[in-house]
Protein backbone atom coordinates (compact mmCIF):
# COMPACT_ATOMS: atom_id res chain seq x y z
CA UNK A 1 0.00 0.00 0.00
CA UNK A 2 2.63 1.89 0.91
CA UNK A 3 4.32 1.57 -2.43
CA UNK A 4 0.87 3.06 -4.21
CA UNK A 5 1.22 6.28 -1.99
CA UNK A 6 5.05 6.50 -2.86
CA UNK A 7 4.15 6.07 -6.58
CA UNK A 8 4.30 9.18 -8.56
CA UNK A 9 1.34 10.41 -10.48
CA UNK A 10 0.93 11.10 -14.40
CA UNK A 11 1.25 14.71 -13.68
CA UNK A 12 4.41 14.25 -11.86
CA UNK A 13 6.00 11.49 -14.50
CA UNK A 14 5.39 14.31 -16.96
CA UNK A 15 7.18 17.11 -15.32
CA UNK A 16 10.25 14.55 -15.05
CA UNK A 17 10.12 13.40 -18.58
CA UNK A 18 13.23 14.94 -20.90
CA UNK A 19 11.98 18.09 -22.79
CA UNK A 20 12.21 15.83 -25.87
CA UNK A 21 9.22 13.29 -24.62
CA UNK A 22 7.33 16.87 -23.44
CA UNK A 23 7.62 18.42 -26.91
CA UNK A 24 5.88 14.81 -28.52
CA UNK A 25 3.41 14.65 -25.87
CA UNK A 26 2.67 18.73 -26.63
CA UNK A 27 2.59 17.76 -30.49
CA UNK A 28 0.27 14.94 -30.19
CA UNK A 29 -2.30 16.31 -27.55
CA UNK A 30 -2.04 19.72 -30.09
CA UNK A 31 -2.68 17.26 -32.97
CA UNK A 32 -5.53 15.81 -31.19
CA UNK A 33 -7.28 18.51 -29.70
CA UNK A 34 -7.56 19.72 -33.58
CA UNK A 35 -9.19 16.91 -34.54
CA UNK A 36 -11.76 16.70 -32.12
CA UNK A 37 -12.46 20.28 -31.54
CA UNK A 38 -11.66 23.23 -33.71
CA UNK A 39 -12.89 26.18 -31.69
CA UNK A 40 -11.07 24.19 -28.54
CA UNK A 41 -7.66 24.45 -30.31
CA UNK A 42 -8.66 27.94 -31.76
CA UNK A 43 -9.35 29.07 -28.02
CA UNK A 44 -5.40 27.63 -27.11
CA UNK A 45 -3.56 30.01 -29.50
CA UNK A 46 -2.67 32.17 -26.56
CA UNK A 47 -0.01 29.54 -25.31
CA UNK A 48 1.46 29.67 -29.26
CA UNK A 49 1.53 33.38 -29.25
CA UNK A 50 3.11 33.80 -26.06
CA UNK A 51 5.71 31.30 -26.99
CA UNK A 52 6.31 32.92 -30.07
CA UNK A 53 6.87 36.25 -28.18
CA UNK A 54 8.81 35.01 -25.62
CA UNK A 55 11.58 34.09 -28.63
CA UNK A 56 11.18 37.07 -29.86
CA UNK A 57 12.61 39.20 -27.06
CA UNK A 58 15.21 37.17 -25.57
CA UNK A 59 16.52 36.21 -29.69
CA UNK A 60 18.05 39.96 -30.05
CA UNK A 61 20.08 39.60 -26.46
CA UNK A 62 20.96 36.43 -26.79
CA UNK A 63 22.51 36.78 -30.68
CA UNK A 64 24.25 40.25 -28.95
CA UNK A 65 25.34 38.85 -25.88
CA UNK A 66 27.04 35.20 -27.04
CA UNK A 67 29.33 37.40 -30.01
CA UNK A 68 30.34 39.69 -27.41
CA UNK A 69 31.62 37.34 -25.12
CA UNK A 70 32.58 34.34 -27.77
CA UNK A 71 35.03 37.12 -28.92
CA UNK A 72 36.23 39.09 -26.05
CA UNK A 73 37.49 35.37 -24.33
CA UNK A 74 38.88 33.64 -27.01
CA UNK A 75 42.14 32.86 -25.95
CA UNK A 76 45.21 34.15 -28.39
CA UNK A 77 48.16 31.78 -28.85
CA UNK A 78 46.86 28.47 -29.31
CA UNK A 79 48.58 25.44 -31.36
CA UNK A 80 48.60 26.22 -34.61
CA UNK A 81 48.43 22.57 -35.39
CA UNK A 82 44.70 22.90 -35.22
CA UNK A 83 44.67 24.71 -38.28
CA UNK A 84 44.07 22.79 -40.57
CA UNK A 85 41.45 21.16 -38.55
CA UNK A 86 39.79 24.40 -38.28
CA UNK A 87 39.62 24.95 -41.85
CA UNK A 88 38.19 21.33 -42.63
CA UNK A 89 35.17 22.86 -39.99
CA UNK A 90 34.89 25.70 -41.75
CA UNK A 91 34.69 24.33 -45.47
CA UNK A 92 31.99 21.47 -44.09
CA UNK A 93 29.70 24.47 -42.56
CA UNK A 94 29.78 26.44 -45.48
CA UNK A 95 29.39 23.38 -47.96
CA UNK A 96 25.98 22.64 -45.83
CA UNK A 97 24.64 25.93 -46.46
CA UNK A 98 25.69 26.14 -49.99
CA UNK A 99 23.77 22.23 -50.15
CA UNK A 100 21.06 23.48 -48.10
CA UNK A 101 20.43 26.21 -51.04
CA UNK A 102 20.69 24.09 -53.98
CA UNK A 103 18.12 21.62 -52.52
CA UNK A 104 16.00 24.20 -51.48
CA UNK A 105 15.88 25.31 -55.00
CA UNK A 106 15.53 21.74 -56.48
CA UNK A 107 12.53 20.79 -53.77
CA UNK A 108 11.07 24.52 -53.06
CA UNK A 109 9.12 24.40 -49.42
CA UNK A 110 6.07 26.87 -48.03
CA UNK A 111 5.17 27.03 -44.77
CA UNK A 112 1.79 28.67 -43.16
CA UNK A 113 2.98 32.04 -41.77
CA UNK A 114 0.25 34.34 -40.76
CA UNK A 115 1.48 37.26 -43.09
CA UNK A 116 0.14 38.46 -45.94
CA UNK A 117 2.54 39.31 -49.23
CA UNK A 118 1.74 42.69 -49.12
CA UNK A 119 3.09 43.41 -45.90
CA UNK A 120 6.72 42.86 -47.22
CA UNK A 121 8.54 44.49 -49.30
CA UNK A 122 11.19 42.15 -51.30
CA UNK A 123 14.79 42.95 -52.25
CA UNK A 124 15.36 43.03 -55.91
CA UNK A 125 18.20 41.11 -56.33
CA UNK A 126 21.80 41.18 -54.65
CA UNK A 127 22.69 45.25 -55.06
CA UNK A 128 19.48 45.51 -53.14
CA UNK A 129 20.03 42.97 -50.66
CA UNK A 130 23.89 44.28 -50.62
CA UNK A 131 22.57 47.89 -50.18
CA UNK A 132 19.83 47.02 -47.32
CA UNK A 133 22.61 44.58 -45.49
CA UNK A 134 25.32 48.18 -45.72
CA UNK A 135 22.12 50.07 -44.12
CA UNK A 136 21.48 47.63 -41.09
CA UNK A 137 25.30 46.99 -40.24
CA UNK A 138 25.14 50.88 -39.63
CA UNK A 139 22.23 51.00 -37.74
CA UNK A 140 22.14 52.84 -33.65
CA UNK A 141 22.63 49.75 -31.81
CA UNK A 142 19.79 50.52 -29.07
CA UNK A 143 17.66 50.70 -32.00
CA UNK A 144 19.10 47.21 -33.80
CA UNK A 145 17.98 45.42 -29.92
CA UNK A 146 14.66 46.86 -30.22
CA UNK A 147 13.33 46.44 -33.79
CA UNK A 148 15.52 43.38 -33.92
CA UNK A 149 18.11 43.89 -36.43
CA UNK A 150 20.09 41.22 -36.38
CA UNK A 151 22.93 42.82 -39.24
CA UNK A 152 23.26 45.47 -36.86
CA UNK A 153 23.63 43.58 -33.84
CA UNK A 154 25.88 41.07 -35.39
CA UNK A 155 28.41 43.91 -36.17
CA UNK A 156 27.92 46.04 -33.10
CA UNK A 157 28.75 43.19 -31.24
CA UNK A 158 31.83 41.60 -32.92
CA UNK A 159 33.04 45.29 -32.90
CA UNK A 160 32.21 45.08 -28.64
CA UNK A 161 33.89 41.64 -28.68
CA UNK A 162 37.32 43.34 -29.92
CA UNK A 163 37.38 45.91 -28.27
CA UNK A 164 36.83 43.85 -24.63
CA UNK A 165 39.66 41.29 -25.48
CA UNK A 166 41.86 44.21 -24.77
CA UNK A 167 39.92 44.52 -21.27
CA UNK A 168 40.92 43.35 -17.74
CA UNK A 169 40.33 39.72 -16.96
CA UNK A 170 37.78 40.64 -14.61
CA UNK A 171 35.28 42.34 -17.21
CA UNK A 172 35.90 39.31 -19.61
CA UNK A 173 35.13 37.01 -16.55
CA UNK A 174 31.45 39.31 -16.19
CA UNK A 175 31.23 39.19 -19.98
CA UNK A 176 31.18 35.22 -19.56
CA UNK A 177 29.25 35.38 -16.90
CA UNK A 178 27.03 37.22 -18.61
CA UNK A 179 26.48 35.13 -21.82
CA UNK A 180 25.80 32.11 -19.36
CA UNK A 181 22.69 34.51 -17.42
CA UNK A 182 21.47 35.07 -21.23
CA UNK A 183 21.58 31.63 -21.56
CA UNK A 184 19.89 30.47 -18.80
CA UNK A 185 16.77 32.81 -19.48
CA UNK A 186 16.93 31.34 -22.97
CA UNK A 187 16.81 27.42 -21.95
CA UNK A 188 13.71 28.40 -19.28
CA UNK A 189 12.12 29.62 -22.29
CA UNK A 190 13.04 26.79 -24.08
CA UNK A 191 11.48 24.56 -21.32
CA UNK A 192 8.03 26.19 -21.96
CA UNK A 193 8.23 24.61 -25.98
CA UNK A 194 6.08 21.55 -24.91
CA UNK A 195 3.14 24.14 -24.30
CA UNK A 196 3.85 26.65 -26.83
CA UNK A 197 4.05 23.62 -29.53
CA UNK A 198 0.50 22.09 -28.47
CA UNK A 199 -0.84 25.97 -29.04
CA UNK A 200 0.67 26.55 -32.26
CA UNK A 201 0.03 22.93 -33.59
CA UNK A 202 -3.83 22.86 -32.08
CA UNK A 203 -4.55 26.34 -34.06
CA UNK A 204 -2.95 26.04 -37.23
CA UNK A 205 -4.33 22.45 -37.70
CA UNK A 206 -7.54 24.30 -36.83
CA UNK A 207 -7.33 27.37 -38.90
CA UNK A 208 -5.81 25.27 -42.12
CA UNK A 209 -6.74 21.75 -41.52
CA UNK A 210 -3.92 18.89 -41.53
CA UNK A 211 -2.90 19.79 -44.53
CA UNK A 212 -0.08 21.63 -42.75
CA UNK A 213 1.31 17.87 -41.30
CA UNK A 214 2.46 16.90 -44.75
CA UNK A 215 3.83 20.42 -45.30
CA UNK A 216 6.21 20.03 -41.83
CA UNK A 217 6.58 16.23 -43.41
CA UNK A 218 8.03 17.31 -46.37
CA UNK A 219 9.99 20.14 -44.62
CA UNK A 220 11.51 18.00 -42.37
CA UNK A 221 12.47 15.27 -45.25
CA UNK A 222 14.46 17.74 -46.65
CA UNK A 223 16.10 18.53 -43.73
CA UNK A 224 17.45 15.38 -42.59
CA UNK A 225 18.24 14.44 -46.97
CA UNK A 226 20.41 17.29 -46.39
CA UNK A 227 21.99 16.62 -43.51
CA UNK A 228 22.59 12.84 -44.77
CA UNK A 229 23.92 14.10 -47.72
CA UNK A 230 26.74 15.97 -45.84
CA UNK A 231 27.29 13.10 -43.63
CA UNK A 232 27.90 10.47 -46.11
CA UNK A 233 29.38 12.35 -49.36
CA UNK A 234 30.79 15.83 -48.53
CA UNK A 235 32.44 15.32 -45.88
CA UNK A 236 33.77 11.85 -46.99
CA UNK A 237 34.96 13.84 -49.64
CA UNK A 238 36.74 16.69 -47.42
CA UNK A 239 38.69 13.39 -45.55
CA UNK A 240 39.65 12.18 -48.89
CA UNK A 241 41.30 15.35 -49.78
CA UNK A 242 43.26 15.30 -46.45
CA UNK A 243 44.15 11.74 -45.99
CA UNK A 244 43.96 10.10 -49.66
CA UNK A 245 42.69 7.07 -49.33
CA UNK A 246 39.37 5.73 -48.58
CA UNK A 247 37.14 7.70 -46.21
CA UNK A 248 34.12 5.56 -45.11
CA UNK A 249 35.96 3.04 -42.78
CA UNK A 250 36.91 6.51 -40.50
CA UNK A 251 33.39 8.16 -41.68
CA UNK A 252 31.35 5.25 -40.29
CA UNK A 253 33.39 4.59 -37.30
CA UNK A 254 32.79 8.07 -36.25
CA UNK A 255 29.00 8.30 -37.08
CA UNK A 256 28.85 5.23 -35.01
CA UNK A 257 30.59 6.01 -31.94
CA UNK A 258 30.21 10.03 -31.85
CA UNK A 259 26.87 10.47 -33.64
CA UNK A 260 24.52 8.04 -32.44
CA UNK A 261 25.55 9.35 -29.22
CA UNK A 262 24.84 12.76 -29.81
CA UNK A 263 21.65 12.01 -31.52
CA UNK A 264 20.04 11.08 -28.15
CA UNK A 265 21.98 13.88 -26.13
CA UNK A 266 21.37 16.68 -28.78
CA UNK A 267 24.49 18.57 -27.65
CA UNK A 268 27.81 18.90 -29.01
CA UNK A 269 28.97 20.20 -25.58
CA UNK A 270 27.61 16.94 -23.64
CA UNK A 271 29.82 14.79 -26.43
CA UNK A 272 33.14 16.36 -26.40
CA UNK A 273 34.31 13.43 -23.27
CA UNK A 274 32.93 11.30 -26.32
CA UNK A 275 34.67 12.38 -28.78
CA UNK A 276 37.81 12.57 -26.82
CA UNK A 277 37.53 9.18 -25.84
CA UNK A 278 36.97 8.09 -28.94
CA UNK A 279 40.25 10.20 -30.10
CA UNK A 280 42.61 8.42 -27.39
CA UNK A 281 41.40 5.04 -29.02
CA UNK A 282 42.27 6.27 -32.66
CA UNK A 283 45.70 7.24 -31.07
CA UNK A 284 45.24 10.69 -32.42
CA UNK A 285 47.78 13.50 -31.06
CA UNK A 286 46.16 14.44 -27.61
CA UNK A 287 47.92 18.31 -27.80
CA UNK A 288 45.86 18.69 -31.04
CA UNK A 289 42.61 17.29 -30.28
CA UNK A 290 42.24 18.53 -27.06
CA UNK A 291 42.20 21.75 -27.89
CA UNK A 292 40.10 20.70 -31.57
CA UNK A 293 37.45 19.26 -30.18
CA UNK A 294 35.96 21.85 -27.84
CA UNK A 295 36.15 24.18 -30.75
CA UNK A 296 34.65 21.95 -33.02
CA UNK A 297 31.23 21.99 -30.53
CA UNK A 298 31.60 25.74 -31.22
CA UNK A 299 32.12 26.50 -34.87
CA UNK A 300 31.51 22.64 -36.32
CA UNK A 301 27.62 23.12 -37.08
CA UNK A 302 27.18 22.20 -40.91
CA UNK A 303 23.91 20.65 -39.57
CA UNK A 304 22.80 24.25 -37.76
CA UNK A 305 24.32 25.85 -41.39
CA UNK A 306 21.19 23.40 -43.09
CA UNK A 307 18.63 24.27 -40.72
CA UNK A 308 19.32 27.92 -41.05
CA UNK A 309 19.15 28.01 -45.08
CA UNK A 310 16.44 25.21 -45.30
CA UNK A 311 14.11 27.17 -42.92
CA UNK A 312 14.86 30.81 -44.23
CA UNK A 313 14.42 29.74 -48.17
CA UNK A 314 10.99 28.31 -47.09
CA UNK A 315 10.26 31.60 -45.49
CA UNK A 316 11.31 33.34 -48.61
CA UNK A 317 9.45 31.00 -50.72
CA UNK A 318 6.19 31.58 -49.11
CA UNK A 319 6.54 35.03 -49.45
CA UNK A 320 7.59 35.04 -52.71
CA UNK A 321 10.30 36.76 -52.93
CA UNK A 322 12.83 35.97 -55.75
CA UNK A 323 16.24 34.85 -54.80
CA UNK A 324 19.06 35.04 -57.41
CA UNK A 325 22.61 33.49 -57.33
CA UNK A 326 24.64 36.05 -55.96
CA UNK A 327 22.04 36.33 -53.17
CA UNK A 328 22.17 32.77 -52.50
CA UNK A 329 26.09 32.68 -52.33
CA UNK A 330 25.64 34.85 -49.81
CA UNK A 331 22.90 33.50 -47.83
CA UNK A 332 25.13 30.48 -47.72
CA UNK A 333 28.09 32.98 -46.20
CA UNK A 334 25.45 34.68 -43.63
CA UNK A 335 24.17 31.25 -42.34
CA UNK A 336 27.42 29.67 -42.20
CA UNK A 337 28.71 32.48 -39.70
CA UNK A 338 25.27 32.07 -38.09
CA UNK A 339 25.35 28.88 -37.74
CA UNK A 340 29.09 29.37 -36.11
CA UNK A 341 27.49 31.35 -33.32
CA UNK A 342 24.44 29.10 -32.47
CA UNK A 343 23.77 28.75 -28.90
CA UNK A 344 24.60 25.63 -26.57
CA UNK A 345 21.43 24.98 -25.82
CA UNK A 346 18.61 22.53 -27.70
CA UNK A 347 17.30 24.28 -30.53
CA UNK A 348 19.92 27.07 -30.44
CA UNK A 349 20.44 27.39 -34.39
CA UNK A 350 16.70 27.77 -35.21
CA UNK A 351 17.15 31.30 -32.74
CA UNK A 352 19.58 32.71 -35.61
CA UNK A 353 16.98 31.82 -38.02
CA UNK A 354 15.77 35.53 -37.93
CA UNK A 355 19.27 37.18 -38.87
CA UNK A 356 19.43 35.25 -42.41
CA UNK A 357 15.24 36.34 -42.91
CA UNK A 358 16.91 40.12 -41.92
CA UNK A 359 18.46 39.61 -45.24
CA UNK A 360 15.40 39.70 -47.67
CA UNK A 361 13.57 42.06 -45.03
CA UNK A 362 11.27 39.59 -43.73
CA UNK A 363 10.44 41.18 -40.32
CA UNK A 364 10.61 39.44 -37.08
CA UNK A 365 7.21 38.71 -36.39
CA UNK A 366 7.03 36.59 -39.11
CA UNK A 367 10.95 35.18 -38.71
CA UNK A 368 9.46 33.96 -35.27
CA UNK A 369 7.33 32.14 -36.50
CA UNK A 370 9.52 30.07 -38.81
CA UNK A 371 11.24 29.31 -35.45
CA UNK A 372 8.43 28.13 -33.97
CA UNK A 373 7.61 25.78 -37.31
CA UNK A 374 11.83 24.52 -36.37
CA UNK A 375 10.67 23.76 -32.85
CA UNK A 376 7.76 21.34 -33.94
CA UNK A 377 9.74 19.47 -36.04
CA UNK A 378 12.92 20.03 -33.58
CA UNK A 379 12.71 16.67 -32.21
CA UNK A 380 14.02 14.74 -35.35
CA UNK A 381 15.65 17.59 -36.74
CA UNK A 382 17.77 18.74 -33.59
CA UNK A 383 18.94 15.42 -33.02
CA UNK A 384 19.91 14.86 -36.36
CA UNK A 385 21.68 18.56 -36.41
CA UNK A 386 24.03 17.58 -33.75
CA UNK A 387 24.76 14.21 -34.27
CA UNK A 388 26.32 15.66 -37.45
CA UNK A 389 27.90 18.27 -36.08
CA UNK A 390 29.75 16.25 -32.94
CA UNK A 391 30.79 13.28 -35.05
CA UNK A 392 32.26 15.98 -37.99
CA UNK A 393 34.42 17.20 -34.88
CA UNK A 394 35.96 14.06 -34.24
CA UNK A 395 35.87 12.88 -37.97
CA UNK A 396 37.70 15.98 -39.25
CA UNK A 397 40.64 15.79 -35.95
CA UNK A 398 41.27 12.41 -37.08
CA UNK A 399 41.58 13.01 -40.30
CA UNK A 400 44.03 16.01 -40.18
CA UNK A 401 45.83 14.04 -37.33
CA UNK A 402 46.51 11.54 -40.00
CA UNK A 403 47.38 13.90 -42.73
CA UNK A 404 50.14 15.12 -40.64
CA UNK A 405 50.98 11.43 -40.00
CA UNK A 406 51.66 10.36 -43.27
CA UNK A 407 53.65 13.74 -44.28
CA UNK A 408 55.79 12.97 -41.81
CA UNK A 409 56.51 9.64 -42.75
CA UNK A 410 56.87 10.75 -45.92
CA UNK A 411 59.48 13.39 -45.15
CA UNK A 412 61.47 10.68 -43.00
Amino acid sequence: MSNEKNRPGLLQRLMQAGLVTQILIGLVAGVALAWFSKESALSVSLFGSLFVSALKAVAPLLVMVLVISSIANHKQGQKTSIRPIVILYLLSTFFAAVLAVAFSHLLPQTLTLSAANNEITPPSGILAVLNGLLMSMVSNPIDALMHANYIGILVWAIGLGFAFRHSSDTTRAFLNDASDAVTYLVRIVIRFAPVGIFGLVASILASTGFSALWQYAHLLALLLGCMLLMALVINPILVYWKIRRNPYPLVFTCLRESGVTAFFTRSSAANIPVNMALAKKLNLDEDTYSVSIPVGANISMAGASITITVLTLAAVNTLGIHVDIGTSILLSLVASICACGASGVAGGSLLLIPVACNMFGIPNDVAMQVVAVGFIIGVLQDSAETALNSSADILFTAAACMAEERRVEQKA
